[in-house]
């Protein structure tokens, strides 16, 4: 009888043996073999094989990870309370000072995280810190990253989720918003009509070029053709009065043909006659 309690005894610790020489660690995983309470190495993922009893293994999670900072009121340079919060995207680098350096890594990360906070917007008023919040972001991982690098873990990015100011300081930004869109609508609609009527305008003063070039162009035309009959006429009274010094200054009247050449009516050309009047 004993001796069957004995061997199923013998049994027993032999699967429990088994049983804690063996570990799985996934794909994702590192881990950490602790022998007799003492960090021992680093084992990659797959079967991981201990000495029972005197081994154990600690898995970290090597996957980038999340974590969500509380809302907190913070007060702005300009003393406006304001509610905020974020949100911490983190990834262990080494999972020996993760495991071994810092007991609560989420907590600790979520207490520096609000303790910055509320210096980063503290030094902003409200508008500054509306309007920045890349800035704020940017700042708020450099100092996570440098304070979580000795616990072996990088702050790959932090995100400020939120900004609300009281309720009535909303209103008040909501009524200016509007003021300032209907603003702005005046304004184009202003310019609008400014262009429209610097358009009218110029397309006016472009009609009165054109009729003043049109008419310019027409005194021109008339101009020349006045100058062309002067000098015409000028010409005949010129021969008119060579053809009186010709004919020796007579009182007697003579009929030109009043499209000839007067150097014709003299005979010069031996055909044309002159034809005097008694």
């Amino acid at each position: 009888m004993f001796g069957s309690y004995f061997t199923f005894a013998l049994f027993a610790i032999a699967i429990l043996a088994l049983v804690k020489s063996l570990k799985i660690v996934k794909q994702y995983e590192k881990g950490l073999v602790v022998r007799l309470g003492r960090y021992s190495h680093t084992v990659d993922s797959g079967i991981v094989f201990l000495i029972p009893f005197i081994d154990s293994v600690i898995l970290v999670d090597m996957r980038e990870q999340v974590i969500n900072v509380e809302p907190q009121k913070v007060i702005t340079k300009d003393n406006v309370g304001v509610v905020v919060d974020a949100v911490i995207y983190y990834k262990v680098v080494d999972p020996v000072k993760a495991e071994f350096e810092i007991q609560n890594f989420a907590y600790a990360a979520t207490t520096l995280a609000q303790t910055n906070l509320r210096n980063l917007i503290g030094d902003k008023t409200l508008d500054e810190s509306l309007t920045a919040r890349d800035t704020i972001n940017t700042s708020l991982r450099l100092i996570l990253d440098e304070a979580t690098n000795a616990w072996g873990v990088k702050v790959a990015k932090v995100e400020l989720q939120k900004i609300d100011p009281p309720q009535d300081i909303t209103d008040s930004m909501s009524r200016q918003m509007k003021a300032e869109r209907e603003k702005r609508a005046l304004i184009l609609e202003a310019e609008g009509i400014r262009q429209s009527d610097i358009l009218k305008a110029e397309g006016a003063a472009q009609a009165r070029l054109l009729r003043a070039n049109a008419e310019a162009k027409s005194i021109e035309v008339v101009a020349k053709s006045a100058e062309s009959n002067f000098t015409q006429r000028a010409e005949k009274l010129r021969q008119l009065e060579v053809a009186e010094k010709v004919l020796g200054g007579e009182s007697t009247k003579y009929v030109l043909p009043t499209s000839g050449q007067l150097v014709s009516v003299l005979n010069l050309d031996g055909d044309s006659k002159i034809l005097p009047l008694k």
